[in-house]
């Protein structure tokens, strides 16, 4: 994938991940789009080393719950760290 559609892919798994975890009003569109990016790496990376599914290789189905399980998980993990403080 090019970079505007890593962009674009990153934005969309970053955006069901933080409405799915209930921080949708508190992150931006550029947050949205980090999470997303940092996300469907985490997820892929996670999803091939651990359980060995497919990675996130493109617009498909598979790809996007990757991304956004990995998003999720990322939301999970930073939501944890700021609670502590």
């Amino acid at each position: 994938m090019g970079i505007f559609l890593w962009i674009v892919f990153g934005a969309l798994a970053g955006w069901i991940a933080s409405i799915l975890m209930g921080r949708n009003r508190r992150m931006g569109f550029l947050g949205n789009i980090v999470v997303g990016i940092i996300g469907s790496a985490l997820g892929g990376w996670l999803s091939s080393a651990i359980f060995g599914w497919g990675k996130v290789t493109g617009f498909n189905w598979q790809s996007l719950l990757i991304a956004v399980a990995g998003s999720c998980l990322l939301l999970l993990i930073f939501g944890g760290i700021g609670r502590k403080r």
